[in-house]
Protein backbone atom coordinates (compact mmCIF):
# COMPACT_ATOMS: atom_id res chain seq x y z
CA UNK A 1 0.00 0.00 0.00
CA UNK A 2 1.36 3.43 -0.86
CA UNK A 3 2.05 5.84 1.99
CA UNK A 4 1.74 9.62 1.83
CA UNK A 5 2.43 12.17 4.56
CA UNK A 6 0.84 15.63 4.62
CA UNK A 7 2.42 18.34 6.76
CA UNK A 8 -0.14 20.94 7.73
CA UNK A 9 -3.80 20.60 8.74
CA UNK A 10 -5.13 23.79 7.22
CA UNK A 11 -7.85 23.65 4.58
CA UNK A 12 -5.48 22.80 1.71
CA UNK A 13 -3.58 20.23 3.76
CA UNK A 14 -6.79 18.48 4.77
CA UNK A 15 -8.07 18.56 1.19
CA UNK A 16 -4.85 16.96 -0.07
CA UNK A 17 -4.96 14.36 2.70
CA UNK A 18 -8.49 13.44 1.59
CA UNK A 19 -7.28 13.26 -2.01
CA UNK A 20 -4.36 11.03 -1.02
CA UNK A 21 -6.81 8.72 0.74
CA UNK A 22 -8.94 8.59 -2.42
CA UNK A 23 -5.79 7.64 -4.33
CA UNK A 24 -5.54 4.55 -2.11
CA UNK A 25 -2.81 5.73 0.25
CA UNK A 26 -2.37 5.32 3.98
CA UNK A 27 -2.08 8.96 5.02
CA UNK A 28 -0.18 10.56 7.89
CA UNK A 29 -1.55 14.08 8.50
CA UNK A 30 0.71 16.20 10.69
CA UNK A 31 -1.06 18.81 12.81
CA UNK A 32 0.26 21.06 15.55
CA UNK A 33 -2.66 19.94 17.71
CA UNK A 34 -3.95 16.49 16.75
CA UNK A 35 -6.36 16.62 19.69
CA UNK A 36 -8.29 19.40 17.95
CA UNK A 37 -10.15 16.76 15.96
CA UNK A 38 -13.91 17.28 16.19
CA UNK A 39 -16.48 14.72 17.42
CA UNK A 40 -17.49 13.94 13.83
CA UNK A 41 -13.89 12.99 13.01
CA UNK A 42 -13.11 16.18 11.06
CA UNK A 43 -10.44 18.80 11.66
CA UNK A 44 -11.55 22.38 12.50
CA UNK A 45 -10.49 23.99 9.21
CA UNK A 46 -12.81 21.70 7.19
CA UNK A 47 -15.35 20.82 9.84
CA UNK A 48 -17.85 19.22 7.46
CA UNK A 49 -15.36 16.67 6.10
CA UNK A 50 -14.87 13.74 8.50
CA UNK A 51 -11.55 12.01 7.92
CA UNK A 52 -11.62 8.36 6.86
CA UNK A 53 -9.80 5.68 8.84
CA UNK A 54 -6.97 5.68 6.29
CA UNK A 55 -5.90 9.14 7.56
CA UNK A 56 -3.99 9.23 10.84
CA UNK A 57 -3.66 12.63 12.51
CA UNK A 58 -0.39 12.96 14.39
CA UNK A 59 2.19 15.43 15.70
CA UNK A 60 5.08 13.15 14.79
CA UNK A 61 7.51 14.32 12.11
CA UNK A 62 8.98 10.83 11.66
CA UNK A 63 7.71 9.96 8.20
CA UNK A 64 8.43 6.55 6.69
CA UNK A 65 6.46 7.21 3.50
CA UNK A 66 6.68 7.30 -0.30
CA UNK A 67 6.12 11.06 -0.59
CA UNK A 68 5.63 14.07 1.66
CA UNK A 69 3.27 16.95 0.84
CA UNK A 70 4.37 20.10 2.65
CA UNK A 71 1.33 22.34 3.03
CA UNK A 72 2.88 24.79 5.49
CA UNK A 73 2.86 28.56 4.69
CA UNK A 74 6.05 29.95 3.14
CA UNK A 75 7.26 31.73 6.27
CA UNK A 76 7.05 28.58 8.40
CA UNK A 77 7.86 25.60 6.22
CA UNK A 78 11.68 25.82 6.45
CA UNK A 79 11.59 25.67 10.25
CA UNK A 80 9.23 22.68 10.15
CA UNK A 81 11.14 20.77 7.47
CA UNK A 82 14.34 21.00 9.51
CA UNK A 83 12.76 18.54 11.93
CA UNK A 84 11.16 16.13 9.46
CA UNK A 85 12.74 12.69 9.55
CA UNK A 86 12.29 11.23 6.08
CA UNK A 87 14.12 10.25 2.92
CA UNK A 88 11.04 10.61 0.71
CA UNK A 89 10.65 13.32 -1.95
CA UNK A 90 8.95 16.45 -0.65
CA UNK A 91 6.27 18.14 -2.75
CA UNK A 92 5.90 21.78 -1.75
CA UNK A 93 2.31 23.00 -1.93
CA UNK A 94 2.87 26.61 -0.85
CA UNK A 95 3.08 29.53 -3.28
CA UNK A 96 5.11 32.69 -2.98
CA UNK A 97 8.51 34.35 -2.80
CA UNK A 98 10.48 34.99 0.38
CA UNK A 99 10.44 38.82 0.72
CA UNK A 100 14.01 39.32 1.94
CA UNK A 101 15.97 36.72 0.00
CA UNK A 102 13.65 36.56 -3.08
CA UNK A 103 13.88 32.76 -2.91
CA UNK A 104 11.14 30.48 -4.22
CA UNK A 105 9.96 27.41 -2.24
CA UNK A 106 12.31 24.91 -3.92
CA UNK A 107 15.27 27.24 -3.31
CA UNK A 108 14.44 27.28 0.40
CA UNK A 109 14.07 23.50 0.47
CA UNK A 110 17.45 23.07 -1.23
CA UNK A 111 19.12 25.38 1.28
CA UNK A 112 17.32 23.87 4.27
CA UNK A 113 17.31 20.16 3.38
CA UNK A 114 19.77 19.47 0.54
CA UNK A 115 19.43 15.75 1.32
CA UNK A 116 15.85 15.66 0.01
CA UNK A 117 14.48 15.63 -3.52
CA UNK A 118 11.90 18.35 -4.04
CA UNK A 119 8.99 19.14 -6.31
CA UNK A 120 6.29 21.80 -6.49
CA UNK A 121 2.52 21.37 -6.89
CA UNK A 122 0.48 24.18 -8.41
CA UNK A 123 -2.77 24.72 -10.25
CA UNK A 124 -6.28 26.19 -10.16
CA UNK A 125 -7.63 24.57 -7.01
CA UNK A 126 -9.84 25.75 -4.18
CA UNK A 127 -9.41 23.50 -1.15
CA UNK A 128 -13.11 22.98 -0.44
CA UNK A 129 -13.77 21.70 -3.97
CA UNK A 130 -10.87 19.24 -3.84
CA UNK A 131 -12.10 18.10 -0.43
CA UNK A 132 -15.55 17.54 -1.96
CA UNK A 133 -14.01 15.36 -4.67
CA UNK A 134 -15.08 17.67 -7.51
CA UNK A 135 -13.07 17.36 -10.75
CA UNK A 136 -9.83 19.33 -10.69
CA UNK A 137 -6.35 19.35 -12.19
CA UNK A 138 -2.89 20.52 -11.20
CA UNK A 139 0.73 20.12 -12.23
CA UNK A 140 3.74 18.79 -10.31
CA UNK A 141 7.14 20.08 -11.39
CA UNK A 142 10.57 18.73 -10.49
CA UNK A 143 14.00 19.30 -11.97
CA UNK A 144 14.88 15.59 -12.04
CA UNK A 145 13.51 13.80 -15.13
CA UNK A 146 10.76 11.36 -14.23
CA UNK A 147 10.38 12.43 -10.60
CA UNK A 148 7.33 14.63 -11.13
CA UNK A 149 5.54 11.92 -13.09
CA UNK A 150 6.16 9.31 -10.42
CA UNK A 151 4.85 11.65 -7.71
CA UNK A 152 1.82 12.57 -9.79
CA UNK A 153 1.00 8.90 -10.23
CA UNK A 154 1.03 8.42 -6.46
CA UNK A 155 -1.44 11.23 -5.76
CA UNK A 156 -3.55 11.55 -8.89
CA UNK A 157 -6.97 10.04 -9.63
CA UNK A 158 -9.40 10.48 -12.55
CA UNK A 159 -11.10 13.35 -10.69
CA UNK A 160 -7.81 14.97 -9.64
CA UNK A 161 -5.74 14.95 -12.81
CA UNK A 162 -2.05 15.58 -12.24
CA UNK A 163 0.25 16.59 -15.07
CA UNK A 164 4.05 16.76 -14.82
CA UNK A 165 6.66 19.33 -15.79
CA UNK A 166 10.35 20.09 -15.40
CA UNK A 167 9.82 23.88 -15.60
CA UNK A 168 10.22 24.60 -11.90
CA UNK A 169 10.93 28.30 -12.50
CA UNK A 170 7.75 28.86 -14.50
CA UNK A 171 5.54 26.78 -12.21
CA UNK A 172 6.77 28.53 -9.06
CA UNK A 173 6.47 32.00 -10.54
CA UNK A 174 2.96 31.38 -11.83
CA UNK A 175 1.79 30.24 -8.41
CA UNK A 176 3.24 33.32 -6.72
CA UNK A 177 2.37 36.02 -9.24
CA UNK A 178 -1.27 35.09 -9.76
CA UNK A 179 -2.03 36.25 -6.21
CA UNK A 180 -0.70 39.73 -6.99
CA UNK A 181 -2.69 40.03 -10.21
CA UNK A 182 -5.78 38.80 -8.33
CA UNK A 183 -5.55 41.79 -5.98
CA UNK A 184 -5.50 44.09 -9.02
CA UNK A 185 -8.44 42.21 -10.58
CA UNK A 186 -10.48 42.52 -7.40
CA UNK A 187 -9.69 46.23 -7.12
CA UNK A 188 -10.81 46.71 -10.72
CA UNK A 189 -14.23 45.24 -10.00
CA UNK A 190 -14.47 46.89 -6.58
CA UNK A 191 -13.82 50.31 -8.12
CA UNK A 192 -16.61 49.75 -10.66
CA UNK A 193 -14.36 49.69 -13.72
CA UNK A 194 -16.20 46.74 -15.24
CA UNK A 195 -15.62 43.27 -16.66
CA UNK A 196 -13.88 44.57 -19.78
CA UNK A 197 -11.26 46.25 -17.65
CA UNK A 198 -10.74 43.11 -15.55
CA UNK A 199 -10.30 40.94 -18.65
CA UNK A 200 -7.76 43.38 -20.06
CA UNK A 201 -5.90 43.59 -16.76
CA UNK A 202 -5.71 39.81 -16.32
CA UNK A 203 -4.44 39.42 -19.88
CA UNK A 204 -1.76 42.05 -19.43
CA UNK A 205 -0.91 40.53 -16.06
CA UNK A 206 -0.32 37.20 -17.78
CA UNK A 207 2.05 38.95 -20.19
CA UNK A 208 4.02 40.33 -17.23
CA UNK A 209 4.24 36.91 -15.62
CA UNK A 210 5.39 35.35 -18.90
CA UNK A 211 8.15 37.91 -19.38
CA UNK A 212 9.37 37.46 -15.84
CA UNK A 213 9.22 33.67 -16.14
CA UNK A 214 11.46 33.72 -19.20
CA UNK A 215 13.95 35.99 -17.43
CA UNK A 216 14.19 33.40 -14.65
CA UNK A 217 14.82 30.54 -17.07
CA UNK A 218 11.21 29.43 -17.24
CA UNK A 219 9.12 28.80 -20.32
CA UNK A 220 6.42 31.18 -21.50
CA UNK A 221 4.39 28.17 -22.67
CA UNK A 222 4.05 27.11 -19.03
CA UNK A 223 2.03 30.26 -18.47
CA UNK A 224 -0.59 28.93 -20.90
CA UNK A 225 -1.07 25.90 -18.63
CA UNK A 226 -2.59 25.03 -15.27
CA UNK A 227 -0.05 26.86 -13.11
CA UNK A 228 -0.27 29.92 -15.36
CA UNK A 229 -3.50 31.03 -16.95
CA UNK A 230 -5.49 28.30 -15.17
CA UNK A 231 -4.57 29.43 -11.67
CA UNK A 232 -4.72 33.08 -12.74
CA UNK A 233 -8.29 32.79 -14.03
CA UNK A 234 -9.52 31.05 -10.90
CA UNK A 235 -7.82 33.44 -8.50
CA UNK A 236 -8.91 36.55 -10.40
CA UNK A 237 -12.59 35.57 -10.70
CA UNK A 238 -13.46 33.07 -7.94
CA UNK A 239 -15.36 34.39 -4.94
CA UNK A 240 -13.40 32.03 -2.69
CA UNK A 241 -10.10 33.71 -3.63
CA UNK A 242 -8.75 35.55 -0.62
CA UNK A 243 -6.51 37.75 -2.78
CA UNK A 244 -9.38 38.70 -5.07
CA UNK A 245 -11.53 39.60 -2.06
CA UNK A 246 -8.72 41.77 -0.67
CA UNK A 247 -8.54 43.66 -3.96
CA UNK A 248 -12.34 43.94 -4.13
CA UNK A 249 -12.44 45.56 -0.69
CA UNK A 250 -9.56 47.90 -1.54
CA UNK A 251 -11.39 48.92 -4.71
CA UNK A 252 -14.48 49.70 -2.62
CA UNK A 253 -12.50 52.03 -0.39
CA UNK A 254 -11.50 49.84 2.56
CA UNK A 255 -8.01 50.05 4.02
CA UNK A 256 -5.74 47.02 4.02
CA UNK A 257 -6.15 46.75 7.80
CA UNK A 258 -9.95 46.82 7.53
CA UNK A 259 -9.85 44.24 4.76
CA UNK A 260 -7.64 41.89 6.77
CA UNK A 261 -9.93 42.15 9.79
CA UNK A 262 -13.00 41.42 7.67
CA UNK A 263 -11.34 38.27 6.31
CA UNK A 264 -10.58 36.96 9.79
CA UNK A 265 -7.05 38.29 10.21
CA UNK A 266 -3.84 37.39 8.47
CA UNK A 267 -2.58 38.78 5.19
CA UNK A 268 -3.41 37.48 1.73
CA UNK A 269 -0.38 35.96 0.00
CA UNK A 270 -0.33 38.56 -2.77
CA UNK A 271 0.19 41.40 -0.30
CA UNK A 272 3.47 39.93 0.90
CA UNK A 273 4.49 38.66 -2.54
CA UNK A 274 3.96 41.85 -4.56
CA UNK A 275 7.05 43.69 -3.33
CA UNK A 276 9.25 40.62 -3.70
CA UNK A 277 8.18 40.09 -7.31
CA UNK A 278 8.62 43.79 -8.08
CA UNK A 279 12.16 43.63 -6.68
CA UNK A 280 12.87 40.46 -8.65
CA UNK A 281 11.63 42.12 -11.84
CA UNK A 282 13.88 45.14 -11.24
CA UNK A 283 16.83 42.81 -10.74
CA UNK A 284 16.06 41.12 -14.07
CA UNK A 285 15.22 44.33 -15.94
CA UNK A 286 11.66 43.20 -16.70
CA UNK A 287 8.73 45.63 -17.03
CA UNK A 288 5.86 44.66 -14.68
CA UNK A 289 3.63 47.76 -14.33
CA UNK A 290 0.65 45.91 -12.80
CA UNK A 291 2.80 44.18 -10.18
CA UNK A 292 4.53 47.51 -9.46
CA UNK A 293 1.15 49.21 -9.06
CA UNK A 294 -0.14 46.59 -6.63
CA UNK A 295 3.09 46.93 -4.65
CA UNK A 296 2.68 50.72 -4.42
CA UNK A 297 -0.95 50.29 -3.36
CA UNK A 298 -0.47 47.68 -0.61
CA UNK A 299 2.71 49.33 0.70
CA UNK A 300 0.94 52.69 0.99
CA UNK A 301 2.98 54.68 -1.54
CA UNK A 302 0.00 55.43 -3.76
CA UNK A 303 -3.79 55.39 -3.55
CA UNK A 304 -6.10 53.49 -5.89
CA UNK A 305 -6.90 56.51 -8.06
CA UNK A 306 -3.20 57.20 -8.64
CA UNK A 307 -2.28 53.65 -9.63
CA UNK A 308 -5.31 53.38 -11.93
CA UNK A 309 -4.35 56.63 -13.65
CA UNK A 310 -0.74 55.48 -14.07
CA UNK A 311 -1.81 52.21 -15.68
CA UNK A 312 -4.43 53.76 -17.97
CA UNK A 313 -2.11 56.50 -19.24
CA UNK A 314 0.87 54.31 -20.06
CA UNK A 315 1.98 54.51 -23.72
CA UNK A 316 0.44 51.87 -25.98
CA UNK A 317 2.18 50.03 -28.80
CA UNK A 318 2.58 46.58 -30.37
CA UNK A 319 0.95 44.07 -28.00
CA UNK A 320 3.89 41.70 -28.00
CA UNK A 321 6.21 44.40 -26.69
CA UNK A 322 4.10 45.78 -23.82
Amino acid sequence: MKRIAVIGAGSWGIALALQAARAGAAVQLWARNPAARLPNGAMPRLADHPLPESITVTDSLVMDVDMVLSVVPMKYFASVLKHVQTSAPVVLCCKGVEPDSLRFPLDILKDTRPDLNGAILSGPNFAHEVADGLPAAAVIAAAQPGLARSLADLLGTPRFRLYDSTDIAGIQLGGAAKNVIAIAAGATIGAGLGENARAALVTRGLAEISRLAESLGGQAVTMAGLAGVGDLLLTCTGGSSRNYRVGLALGQGSTLEETSAALGGGVAEGVATAGALAALARRKGVSVPIIDSVTDLVEGRADLETVMTCLLTRPAGPEAHF
